[in-house]
This record gives structure tokens, sequence and C-alpha cells, in this order.
């Protein structure tokens, strides 16, 4: 009888909740506000690379963004799987094994409720997956994760089907 390798499991790194608003203003402190509200943690407020095509100069903020680690993660990637009745495209994953996908309307997530002082927002969902031992690429002296230590495609829809109940169509 073999054992599993521990080494082999796979966890959550992080779950990032990002809503672009594309402009400065009123509506940028409502989707901050939101954001706060849904995650109870400070929100950071992402900002223009270079000059864009439709007219933003560099360093405008255009959006805000949270990242959820641990079980605040896993709480809250079940309901926002919730919202989206557990089924995911499989064109979400990417060949990393990592997970993305959009929420059309916040009040969709259970437990929300509209606010009209918010109004509406769309978000986008981004979750990490990671093994023991992908603490090297975050190292002073960073080394490469092992072709064998990657985590493909497969793996990542089999640990969303188990630990999630998750539909992949």
């Amino acid at each position: 009888m073999k054992k599993e390798n521990p080494m082999r499991n796979l966890r959550i790194e992080k779950v990032v909740l990002n809503i672009g608003v594309g402009e400065s203003g009123d509506r940028l402190e409502r989707a901050k506000t939101l954001l706060e509200s849904l995650t109870n943690r400070k929100v950071l407020v992402t900002k223009t690379k270079k000059r864009t095509t439709f007219g933003l100069s560099k360093g405008r903020p255009i959006g805000v963004k949270v990242t959820l680690r641990k079980n605040e993660a896993i709480e809250m990637l079940k309901r926002l799987l919730e919202s989206r009745d557990n089924k995911i495209s499989i064109r979400s994953f990417d060949k990393n094994g990592n997970l993305s996908f959009g929420i059309h309307e916040h009040i969709d997530i259970p437990g929300v409720k509209y606010d009209p002082k918010i109004g509406i927002f769309g978000m986008d969902v981004c979750v990490t997956l990671e093994r023991p031992g992908f603490r090297v690429k975050r190292r002073n002296i960073s080394s490469p994760i092992g072709k064998n230590h990657k985590i493909s495609k497969e793996e990542s829809i089999e640990f969303f089907k188990k630990n999630f109940n998750v539909v992949v169509e």
C-alpha cells in the first residue's frame, strides 16, 4: 500500500477580487466601499501603468482590488462559486492551474443586499493554487519550480470538483 506524498497536495494560495471602474471619482469610491463591506479588509486602489488610448494619463486610479488568503479566501470562494451555481467554464482555467471568472452583479452573491448608495458592480475573481514548497519562487534568492511539481490544468479541475463541488463545463 503506497502512501500519498504530502508535498503533492494542492491548496489555495490566494483569492483576488478586482473591480475595474475605469475612472476616478464617485464610482471608484462606491466600488471601494463595496469591496470593504464584502471582505472586511483594506482595499488597494489600482492605477494606470502608462498613458492609455482612451485619455487616462499615467498614475490615475482606475479600479480597486483586495487579496484574501487562508480561511478567509476559502469562505469567500465558496460564496462566489455559489453565486455562479457552482458552474465554471473549462476556459476559466489556465495552463498553470489558476482559475479566473467574473461575477456580473455583486447582488448575486449570497448574503449581499442591494444598496442604492452603492449601486451594482461586477467583479473579477482570480484564484491561485499552490503546493507545499512553492515558497522557493518568493524568497530572496528565488529558484524555479520543478516541472514535476507545477500544477496542471487537469489537477486544478479535479481539486475544484472534489473540494468545492464545482461542475466544469
